[in-house]
């Protein structure tokens, strides 16, 4: 295990107290969890099981698993059957299904590589609600588009611009997302990496850079809209005291509070003097990694104010910036196996002496994974170079992680 900061240690012991703490260290001694959210546009739950999967209680089609498979080798996790998450980020799910702002027209995920939480918005949205997901480091938000291509719902769009941009723009939203930049703290267990980044320094950089996107972020929000602020970090200066920040900084903000169970063992607020309604999710106590998150509403009454026409500056602004998803077509053709793995990793296929000639959409178990041009003696593989998988092993066969019951 890379040692904990003292600066770290010394001020989360305080802030968590003795018994909290020790068992937050205690988790460094055990696997993290390991966590799946199915699809549920392309795997329906009733017909498919997660192996050895056991639900993630706060958030549907959620499974946790025994161990950590090699997802990269699996065709389905390609294809978008589901999305490799933390489980405490799936909590957002909850949040949604308890105030999910009636039915929304509009939201955004403002920081939102490399795309766990806009893929679970996507899929728990009315599928008439636009979603935009942005990220503004372009390396990221080019991860972020390969995963949301790769869900495969429309109504997606993907940025890549900084929240300022989306303040000029006048795009109103009637859910806003801001999963912000923090010092990462919550990762320590999971990614050992992080714990070498970290400083105090660090931390009070964040904290107001997050009061930066929030700033510009919350003009964004329709009246009676539903705001939710997110970290993955312990310390109350990203987390209750921005929130505190937000109630005196916006007076239409009134935090709500979401109806959890006392068996997931979520932690509320640990800043003295401060009762809102907050949840941190501590390794150790709850089952994931850490989080903090709290919804907000915009107080006044809802009356939505429309996307810009195509003359306003707004709408032709962020139509420039604005990736939406590609779509896949011609016949289908099955793959093997190792034909698909062979796909994904950007080589030539031959496919069968029958496959129409042109561009044909190669699948696996009956699941797209891309296009490919058949010119008889072989198929050229369409398949974005960026995304391929850059291994040379080929496992000997195929060890499906999610599988059809029929």
């Amino acid at each position: 295990m890379t040692p904990l900061p003292t600066a770290f240690t010394d001020y989360t012991r305080q802030l968590m107290g003795d018994e909290r703490f020790e068992r937050y260290l205690q988790s460094f001694e055990e696997e993290p969890p390991v966590s799946i959210r199915l699809n549920p546009k392309k795997v329906e739950s009733e017909k498919w099981k997660v192996e050895g999967g056991e639900p993630v209680p706060w958030c549907r089609n959620a499974y946790y698993l025994k161990s950590r498979p090699n997802f990269t080798m699996d065709p389905l996790f390609h294809a978008g059957c589901y999305y490799v998450q933390e489980a405490a980020s799936m909590f957002l799910d909850f949040v949604l299904m308890n105030h999910g702002n009636g039915n929304p027209d509009t939201a955004l995920d403002l920081c939102a590589a490399p795309g766990g939480k806009s893929t679970l918005l996507r899929s728990a949205l009315p599928n008439d609600c636009v979603l935009y997901s942005n990220e503004p480091i372009r390396n990221r938000a080019s991860i972020l588009l390969e995963n949301v291509t790769k869900w495969g719902y429309g109504n997606h769009l993907v940025t890549s611009v900084y929240p300022k941009v989306y303040r000029r723009s006048k795009l109103c939203f009637d859910v806003i997302l801001c999963d912000v930049p923090c010092s990462g703290e919550g990762m320590f267990r999971k990614d050992p990496a992080t714990i070498l980044e970290w400083c105090p320094q660090n931390v009070e950089k964040c904290w107001q850079l997050q009061r930066d996107i929030v700033a510009d972020a919350w003009p964004c929000l329709n009246p009676g809209g539903l705001f939710i602020y997110s970290t993955c970090t312990f310390n109350t200066k990203e987390n209750e005291e921005n929130i505190r920040w937000m109630l005196e900084e916006f007076d239409d903000a009134e935090v709500i509070p979401v109806n959890v169970s006392p068996e997931w063992h979520i932690t509320g607020s640990l800043l003295p003097g401060f009762d809102e309604s907050v949840y941190r999710f501590i390794p150790g106590i709850s089952r994931g990694e850490g989080l903090f998150m709290c919804v907000l509403r915009k107080r006044g009454e809802t009356h939505p104010r429309p996307l810009p026409t195509r003359e306003g500056s707004g709408y032709s602004q962020m139509q420039r910036l604005s990736t939406p998803l590609t779509h896949r077509e011609g016949p289908e053709v099955g793959l093997s196996y190792p034909q698909a793995i062979a796909y994904l990793r950007h080589e030539a296929l031959v496919l069968p002496a029958d496959t129409p000639r042109g561009l044909v959409t190669v699948c696996f178990q009956g699941f797209p994974l891309g296009l490919a041009k058949n010119i008889g003696t072989r198929a050229n593989n369409l398949y974005p170079k960026e995304w391929k998988i850059k291994t040379t092993h080929i496992p000997d066969e195929y060890v499906p992680i999610i599988i059809d019951k029929s």
